[in-house]
């Protein structure tokens, strides 16, 4: 299948899945404004790789006047992976730009604990670099519907405190970057059906402790809403939702610009 059928498959077959929602997310969140150069972040997964076409189909509609700038950050692969990627890329007709880094190996050496969160942590800081040396005034990433809600459980059991995956955020260290989520109402299976329509092969994550850290507190997420969902079947809707309805009448602490308010404050 050629790049124009998979172009088609987008604003045809998975319009209402992946085009509209995608749509609803630009201008629920204002992701994308006149004059914008977007760095489109491709991991070599599906979801960026997804991301990078519907940006583009997005473009072509004219409906925002934008640029877009497709990058690739090599942290380590392995020559399969980074093959795959140059591949896909071709098969995509996108023109991306890849750069070296060397996070796989310190991520190894550094973190027995939490590589996955020091991997993410510095990939962030690359990619940053990398978009304000090429003069781009926001930076796009694939995370998806079920990201959002996976992020909020982990939250909510893990850290004790009520926080979700923004649909855009301002950077603390690069000046007048932000970080835009154009996928953040997808879901990951009309992800997963485009792909399997479409016959690609994408690389998962390609991390070389990826095998060792299998079993890691964002699958356990994912399985647990997966058995939830199984008795109630809005669940994952209703966590995404709990994000847009919080009702600070019956919330006993929260934080706004690093203060605490309590309810008894105003009791």
């Amino acid at each position: 299948m050629d790049y124009r059928s998979i172009e088609k498959s987008i604003i045809k077959k998975y319009r209402k899945d992946i085009f509209a929602k995608f749509i609803r997310a630009v201008y629920d969140y204002e992701l994308i404004q006149d004059g914008d150069v977007i760095a489109v972040c491709i991991s070599g997964g599906k979801d960026s790789f997804l991301l990078a076409k519907v940006l583009e189909e997005f473009q072509r509609h004219k409906r925002i006047d934008f640029k877009l700038k497709f990058i690739s950050m090599n942290p380590g692969y392995n020559d399969i992976n980074l093959k795959m990627i140059k591949e896909n890329a071709k098969k995509l007709n996108l023109n991306i730009e890849i750069f070296e880094t060397d996070i796989f190996e310190i991520v190894e050496k550094n973190a027995e604990r939490e590589p996955c969160y020091l991997c993410a942590k510095m990939r962030r800081g690359y990619l940053y670099n990398k978009a304000s040396e090429l003069g781009c005034n926001k930076i796009a990433l694939g995370h998806h519907f079920d990201d959002v809600i996976e992020t909020t459980m982990l939250n909510v059991l893990y850290s004790g405190t009520f926080k979700t995956m923004l649909p855009k955020l301002k950077s603390d260290n690069f000046e007048g970057v932000e970080l835009i989520r154009p996928l953040y109402n997808v879901y990951e299976k009309s992800v997963k059906a485009w792909v399997n329509y479409n016959n690609l092969e994408f690389i998962n994550c390609g991390c070389p402790l990826s095998k060792s850290i299998n079993d890691s507190k964002r699958s356990e997420m994912k399985n647990l809403i997966n058995e939830l969902e199984k008795n109630n079947e809005y669940v994952r809707k209703n966590i995404f939702a709990s994000a847009h309805n919080v009702n600070l009448d019956n919330i006993i602490e929260y934080k706004k610009d690093n203060k605490k308010i309590n309810y008894l404050d105003e009791y």
